[in-house]
């Protein structure tokens, strides 16, 4: 049967949640004291809150109890760092509650993302090794076969700077060729190697 509610009831109900802010926050403050039975009477009054919105946040029951009891020992902590004038005691301590609530859920993405990384760096990729041999020993033969439609001097500046691991100015010295002249004849090589190889840029 529902019932009427007068404006006494309403008041008086408004007083009451008042009253249950004010004592939660008196109680905060004794527990900056470090009275435990304070801390025991705070617990009772707000655990439930707080186990709720971290439920909220992290779905997972067994993981939302361990952060509830992590973000009530930091209030037992660190209740000296409550400022009256900064807010009520619930809010600060449901403050608490969903940051500690928001980091386990970054720790758990972190973790989790490190596992498949390392997972995925482990998987060795399948291959065919003899595929693999003929298919390079096929290219070479065909580079190799290219090379013999550049000139003599292109060849042995490409022979020089891709095989031999040198740089233009060292290719200019074995050679005893200006820098420019090198340059040239690497540009040339490589283009007529391209066309020779029907590679297209």
């Amino acid at each position: 049967m529902l019932e009427l509610v007068t404006t006494d009831r309403g008041q008086r109900d408004d007083a009451e949640g008042v009253e249950t802010a004010a004592t939660l926050e008196s109680l905060l403050l004794q527990v900056a004291q470090g009275d435990a039975q304070s801390f025991s009477e705070l617990y009772d009054r707000t655990a439930a809150r707080v186990l709720g919105l971290v439920r909220r946040v992290l779905i997972d029951h067994s993981q939302s109890e361990e952060v509830t009891q992590e973000v009530l020992l930091e209030v037992w902590r660190t209740a000296p760092r409550f400022e009256q004038a900064r807010g009520s005691a619930m809010s600060w301590i449901l403050t608490m509650a969903h940051r500690r609530a928001v980091d386990r859920v970054r720790s758990s993405q972190s973790s989790h993302d490190r596992d498949e990384k390392i997972g995925l760096r482990d998987i060795e990729a399948d291959y065919d090794s003899v595929s693999e041999t003929v298919e390079i020993r096929i290219e070479h033969e065909r580079v190799k076969r290219a090379m013999t439609q550049l000139t003599a001097l292109q060849r042995e500046a490409i022979s020089l700077a891709y095989y031999g691991g040198y740089s233009h100015t060292e290719v200019a010295a074995l050679l005893s060729v200006p820098v420019g002249t090198v340059k040239t004849r690497l540009r040339d090589g490589m283009i007529r190697l391209r066309d020779a190889l029907g590679v297209t840029s």
